[in-house]
């Protein structure tokens, strides 16, 4: 039997969205930007712990946020814990945006900015990284004076790796009075700059951030929402009672209190991601500059050959041949083995090749 149902116009001229791949586990996971080395031990013991009577309660957020909030050393009324940072994104458009109305990106960038808009309805103006993946500062000042409801930039950017910052941070907020102004630092751990010191100077400033990344927490999906009080009142009428799992806050805080394991994670990403650079570009392939915990490279007309090639050998990467060209390539920087595996299956097929 046909279905006759009234689906929303929104829904019926967007694609369904497919997760990029399936039966991963086992594999070299250079494709989703996890942390390959896993949660620290401090987490698997929290969630040993739970109770089966805890497990059967709904979770209390206030003390737990209260906590979270002074490792992330913001208050806990500036702090919204979400179902992951995806959730962390949703939010914005329950809050800010109606259908008609617009708002801002920079492509290439996260898909899901386009993914939710297209959901609500919304106008989509874009703004592009150039050939070199710089910022497009001015095209955005330019965005911003029709006062779009949001202007999403992930800092850093995914998966241009462009890192944008504070002076042009700065301008931008300067010309956003109107404009919900949200920076999704899923990297920010990475990058070494975070703007969440500045939500009680800039009320239109909204931080973005996820525990999928560097506390290699993503399977249990607990995202963050950080701004001025007053401000994500706003956004807190959006949100349902029960957005987040006990697990996750368990793990969260879990996580926070062993920072230098989390430290240690990061500093190893950032040499990894120096010599896999210097590595590449000494087989002369065209890699951009970084400040997450992946690279932006360029292989070529012949990089969707080499990257069929390395999935067939179980080295997952992420071509973005679809929005950037067929042989760019996000390759996730894991662990010091991972990465010579890697080097060693290019260097065997590509060295000596322009």
């Amino acid at each position: 039997m046909k279905v006759r149902l009234p689906v929303r116009q929104a829904i019926l001229r967007r694609k369904t969205y497919e997760a990029p791949a399936e039966g991963r586990a086992g594999k070299i996971r250079l494709d989703f930007n996890e942390n390959t080395t896993g949660c620290g031990q401090e987490v698997r013991r929290a969630l040993a712990k739970l109770t089966a009577q805890e497990l059967a309660m709904y979770p209390e957020y206030g003390e737990p946020t209260k906590r979270i909030a002074r490792k992330l050393a913001v208050r806990p009324e500036e702090l919204l814990l979400t179902n992951g940072g995806d959730d962390a994104l949703r939010v914005f458009f329950d809050t800010f945006v109606e259908p008609r109305s617009h708002i801002l990106i920079c492509e290439p960038t996260f898909p899901m900015y386009r993914y939710y808009a297209e959901i609500a309805g919304a106008e989509i103006a874009v703004c592009r990284y150039d050939e070199e993946q710089n910022f497009p500062l001015q095209d955005v000042l330019r965005g911003l004076k029709k006062k779009p409801r949001v202007f999403f930039l992930a800092n850093p950017n995914n998966p241009t790796g462009t890192l944008v910052g504070a002076s042009a941070l700065r301008r931008i907020l300067a010309a956003a009075p109107q404009t919900a102004v949200v920076l999704d630092e899923a990297y920010s751990d990475f990058s070494g700059f975070s703007a969440t010191g500045w939500v009680r100077r800039y009320p239109n400033l909204f931080i973005a951030r996820t525990f999928s990344k560097a506390a290699g927490l993503a399977a249990l999906r607990l995202g963050a929402v950080i701004a001025k009080k007053e401000s994500l009142d706003m956004v807190r009428r959006a949100m349902p009672p029960f957005p987040v799992n006990l697990a996750a806050l368990a793990a969260a805080e879990a996580t926070l209190r062993d920072g230098r394991a989390i430290r240690a994670y990061v500093n190893k990403v950032k040499k990894l991601r120096a010599e896999t650079t210097a590595a590449l570009r000494d087989m002369r392939v065209r890699v951009f500059p970084a400040a997450g915990n992946f690279l932006l490279a360029d292989f070529g007309a012949s990089g969707p050959a080499l990257f069929a090639k390395l999935e067939r050998k179980g080295i997952l990467l992420r071509p973005r041949s679809k929005d950037m060209g067929p042989g760019y390539v996000r390759i996730t920087i894991g662990t010091e083995r991972e990465m010579k595996t890697l080097l060693d299956e290019i260097a065997r097929h590509w060295k000596g090749r322009a």
